[in-house]
């Protein structure tokens, strides 16, 4: 049976990447978009490739939403192998809001809304889906400005980028990798953060020195671990990054 894997926000930029990086290891991938027209664009982009590619409406920060794509999969894969939650935002940076006083509260909101309750809605509405497969991999996309370590340290590269909602959204979320992988000790899932660098997208910005395909090459890595392979981490393609 085809290995089944789930991007979300997955019609451009590194989640598309992802799926066309795993499309290539004979991997059936679901591209999870909100907007149906660009979903099936990218869908078709892929097929065009001679990839196996399907869409799936999904849009993380809505409840019904999310349980109605994991009915889809449910009722036409039986399973989910893969599951890459990848949809992000990052508005702070593009409009230069950098303190506490800057914020609005509601942008706040929103921000949490995609990267921390978004994942947490997938993860829990997939699990059941993940736990049929012989192999799970949860792979949730954070950063290293999500690190508490990194944004403490003077010395750090990361410690002047200073988006407080954002950074701490992927704090929020690498807190529950390692809540995940505690309750999935025993079993075949494993589930991981990752930091891809600075990419060329549209949160990253044209100023980002690495390319949407080296960004990927830790989101493939982890996606298809090997059975000895970590769970509960937080890595980049240098190894493992301090919580």
């Amino acid at each position: 049976m085809k290995t089944i894997a789930l991007i979300t926000g997955s019609n451009k930029g590194m989640g598309f990447e992802s799926a066309r990086q795993l499309a290539k290891q004979d991997i059936h991938v679901l591209i999870g978009a909100r907007n149906s027209e660009k979903g099936k664009a990218a869908v078709k982009s892929l097929q065009d490739e001679g990839l196996s590619a399907e869409f799936l409406l999904l849009d993380v920060i809505n409840e019904e939403s999310v349980k109605n794509s994991a009915q889809a999969v449910a009722n036409q894969h039986g399973k989910l192998d893969i599951l890459v939650n990848n949809a992000g935002i990052n508005p702070e940076y593009r409009q230069g809001i950098f303190t506490f006083e800057q914020l609005p509260f509601d942008l706040l909101i929103q921000i949490y809304e995609t990267n921390v309750f978004g994942a947490f809605l997938a993860i829990r509405e997939f699990l059941p889906l993940l736990r049929k497969s012989t192999a799970g991999r949860i792979v949730n996309v954070s950063s290293s400005v999500g690190s508490l370590t990194e944004q403490s340290n003077r010395e750090s590269l990361y410690y002047g980028i200073n988006t407080v909602g954002y950074n701490s959204s992927k704090t929020a979320l690498n807190a529950m990798t390692v809540q995940l992988a505690k309750q999935l000790s025993g079993t075949t899932i494993k589930v991981n953060s990752i930091c891809p660098g600075w990419v060329k997208t549209d949160i990253g910005s044209d100023a980002a020195p690495r390319t949407v395909d080296e960004g990927v090459r830790i989101i493939v890595q982890l996606a298809t671990l090997a059975e000895d392979g970590a769970s509960g981490g937080f890595f980049n393609e240098d190894g493992m990054i301090p919580w």
